[in-house]
Order: structure tokens, then sequence, then C-alpha cells
């Protein structure tokens, strides 16, 4: 009886575990099917008009012409000025975000602890559009009826923030303001996860102040470090919003990332297959940038 006893219940549990596979499977059918639908069908129009002659006139009837809209990218200027405009300015923005973070989080952890919800101010520049965000800088830094112009013009100072010498450095500054309290939520939930225990340790044996953050937190912080870093550095790259609204890419093309290059190709120059021919190649940039950073992660040591 014992025997049976134990016996007894295995097929019931086979039977709700098949089950519960065929219900996964449906689910997952469709999703595949939605995925196949509403990814998969756009991914072959773009590999066809990736090589072909195509405008908007011509979308039904596109010609053709094999690799050539990948070439005549490859050698222009102007996509690789675009291409060092978006790496530079995603790595300077990044790494002025990441440790803009770290410094806050550093100073103001202590405070946080007590109020809390000092936290929400802190977040309300990243709550804002980057559209709305590049509409406002854009009023408020004109040269002609902005506000900090005027004010700095009273001081005998004058600072074109939008010209071709200050322009750079203005687009930076307004990502920067804009997201760094992102990178502080991730590195202040970091902070705050780590245990006391090793706090109160690293106290008895004489660690203090930048000490005590440098070699004993920020290395426990790493992990989260590194995650700000990967998703910053993403995000800033394929920046668009702000600087289309602020500048346009210009003057000139001193601001055109690569999304504006690629928007600006596409309903400007009327050259569709070129532009979707550039967003193959940063797509296969991209794959070619994660498959690294997995080989690099599951490395083992």
């Amino acid at each position: 009886m014992a025997v049976s006893g134990l016996v007894g219940p295995r097929p019931v549990v086979r039977s709700l575990r098949s089950r519960e596979r065929s219900d996964a499977r449906a689910l997952l059918a469709g999703l595949s099917l939605f995925l196949v639908v509403m990814l998969g069908f756009p991914a072959l129009a773009n590999l066809w008009y990736s090589v072909s002659d195509v405008t908007f006139q011509s979308v039904r009837s596109a010609s053709f012409i094999g690799l050539d809209n990948f070439a005549a990218q490859i050698q222009a200027a102007k996509f690789w000025q675009a291409m060092g405009f978006s790496l530079q300015f995603a790595v300077i923005a990044t790494v002025l975000e990441a440790g803009l973070a770290l410094i806050l989080v550093a100073v103001l952890h202590p405070l946080l602890l007590k109020r809390p919800w000092l936290t929400a101010f802190l977040m309300l520049p990243m709550m804002v559009s980057p559209a709305l965000m590049g509409i406002m800088y854009r009023l408020v830094l004109n040269e002609f009826v902005g506000v900090i112009p005027q004010y700095l013009e009273i001081l005998g100072l004058y600072v074109n923030f939008l010209g071709p010498e200050n322009v750079y450095a203005t687009v930076v500054a307004i990502e920067v303001l804009q997201w760094t309290p992102f990178a502080f939520l991730i590195l202040l939930t970091a902070r705050q996860a780590l245990s006391s225990e090793i706090e109160e340790a690293a106290h008895v044996d004489g660690a203090q102040g930048l000490a005590m953050f440098w070699f004993i937190e920020l290395p426990m912080m790493m992990p989260a470090l590194v995650i700000v870093l990967f998703i910053r550095f993403i995000d800033s790259f394929r920046v668009f919003d702000h600087i289309f609204v602020l500048t346009g890419g210009g003057p000139g093309n001193k601001t055109t990332s690569i999304s504006i290059y690629i928007y600006k190709l596409f309903f400007n120059q009327d050259a569709l297959g070129e532009a979707v021919a550039v967003s193959l190649l940063l797509l296969a940039m991209a794959l070619a940038l994660l498959y690294g950073a997995l080989r690099l992660m599951l490395r083992k040591p």
C-alpha cells in the first residue's frame, strides 16, 4: 500500500506538466506569430528596399540595384561625419552622466536615507519629453530673446550657445542634465542594496570617506555601473529628439547624429534605399557589439 501510495500521484503530476507544456506552446505560438507579422514583414521589406532604387514615388515599383546603396553610403563623407559625431557624443555624455551620478550618490546617499522623498525631485528632468526639452532650451538659449543670454549680456558676457563654437557643448550639456538622474537612480539603488555589515566591517578596519567609497562601495556597485554605461551609451548614440528640435542637425552638419542623418536621407533627400541601408548597417554594428559583449561576459576566467 505504501508503494502504491507513492507511485499513484505520478501520472497526475505528468498530466499537469503535459498540460502546462501545451499551454506554454500555445502562448508561445501566438507570440511568435505576432512577432513574425509585426517584425518579420518590415524586416523583409527593409532588406528589399536596401538593395533597390526606391523613392516615395516608386515604393511599389522599386528596381533591384544590388549593394549600390551600401557602397554609396560607405563612401559618403557625411555618413562618417554623422557616425563620428554620434560616437563622440555618446562617449562624452555617458562618461559625464556616470561620473556625475557617482558623485551625487556619494554625497547625497546619507541625506536620502533620512529623506527619501527628495529623490522624486531629482528625477524631474528625465520625466520631460526630450523633444519638449529641446523646445524649452531653444527658447531659453536663443541669442536674441533667450533669458540666459540676456542676463549674461547684462554681466558683460556675450555667449551664443547655439553658434558654431558652442553648439556641441550645449547639446552635450542638455543630454547630461536630462539623463544624469537616470544613472543616479540606478546607482543609488545599487548603493542602498549594499550590506550594512560590510560598511561596519570597513569602518572597523579604518576605511573612511573617499577611501570607503572608492575601495569598498564602488567595486560592489560595478555591475550596476556597467549597466548604466551600456544603456546610456546606446541611448546617447541614437540621440535624435532634442538635437533635431534645438538645432536641426546644424549649423551645417555640426550636430547631425546618425539618426538625424537617416531622417534627412529618408524625408529630405527622398533616398529611401540609402536610408534603409544605413539603418541595416547600424543594426549589423549593434549585433556585432552585442555579440562581443556577450562573449566577454560569458568568457571563463
